[in-house]
């Protein structure tokens, strides 16, 4: 490869970089300056690449494709939004590249066409006596995979039939199979949402990572209503008629209803999250269902 003076250009900065005369690279998917000397690409100058294996990672946590639900109260308070931009897309290339630019789950590469894109999703584990959600493992995820692991955000926007049709098509379950293994991942969110946890990043201060300070356990009940709120408004298009669902989740998101304030409750033994999908059927509700993320919530909210 012809030697380049790359840059770390966060997607939001890009179009700043280009008009200061920054280049793309497709073939590694990067940003360079063209030329030496080029003071107005200066304070995107790379700093050096992150390791691929982190200090204290687990790359064989959480093998396969599954439900992975983020507790409610740490909702929106994930590894992008405690480190710079700068450093998240040192972090991206880094997990995108170390995967042979494939989805560790699927094995599917990006496709702009299909709006499949590449994404880093993180492996947490809890300990429930300390109340500390530790990372252990950054893992690079497709889109739809991404979607699937998200499965509660995908039902608040509106994304819960693909995503369930895409857990069965890649882990081969059947129906009974796949509602049975989400309904095993909300149980152990129900434990889980109750508990406010403390971040434990280390593997990423440990290589270099810069953090910021994430959003108080207060305040994320207003970060995440405001971002729900964004999403449907900019997927949802203005329709004469909305159903029951429509406004049940517009009055969810606007209230903040969606996140229940998380009280200090005694520590509890949570389920152990599923590690992979289950591989034996378990009749699930017939004709039904399991509820969505916000029947689930509303149920709470009513306690």
């Amino acid at each position: 490869m012809v030697d380049r003076i790359w840059l770390d250009v966060p997607y939001a900065e890009k179009d700043q970089a280009k008009a200061a005369g920054a280049r793309w690279d497709p073939a590694a998917k990067r940003w360079y300056a063209p030329r030496k000397g080029m003071t107005a690409l200066e304070s995107w100058a790379a700093a050096p690449d992150v390791p691929d294996l982190l200090p204290g990672e687990d790359r064989t946590l959480g093998e396969g494709l599954f439900v992975d639900l983020v507790p409610s109260s740490c909702w929106f308070t994930n590894v992008r939004s405690c480190v710079t931009p700068r450093d998240w897309e040192r972090l991206r290339r880094m997990i995108t590249h170390r995967a042979g630019m494939r989805c560790e789950a699927c094995g599917a590469a990006e496709d702009r066409d299909a709006k499949r894109w590449l994404e880093a999703h993180e492996r947490w584990v809890y300990d429930d006596a300390a109340r500390v959600q530790r990372l252990k493992r950054l893992i690079c995820l497709c889109t739809d995979c991404h979607t699937v692991t998200h499965y509660g955000y995908a039902q608040v926007r509106g994304l819960e039939a693909k995503a369930f049709a895409h857990l069965v098509k890649v882990t081969g379950m059947s129906r009974a199979e796949a509602r049975q293994h989400i309904d095993m991942a909300f149980t152990v969110w129900d434990v889980r949402s109750a508990t406010t946890w403390t971040l434990d990043l280390s593997i990423l201060t440990d290589a270099g990572i810069t953090l910021k300070r994430p959003p108080s356990a207060e305040k994320r009940p207003g970060v995440a209503a405001a971002t729900l709120a964004a999403e449907r408004g900019a997927q949802r298009p203005a329709r004469a008629r909305t159903d029951p669902g429509e406004i049940a989740a517009r009055i969810a998101v606007e209230r903040g209803i969606a996140l229940p304030r998380p009280t200090p409750a005694s520590p509890q033994p949570a389920p152990s999250a599923p590690s992979r999908p289950i591989d034996r059927a378990v009749p699930g509700p017939r004709g039904e269902d399991p509820p969505s993320l916000l029947h689930r919530l509303f149920r709470r909210a009513k306690r």
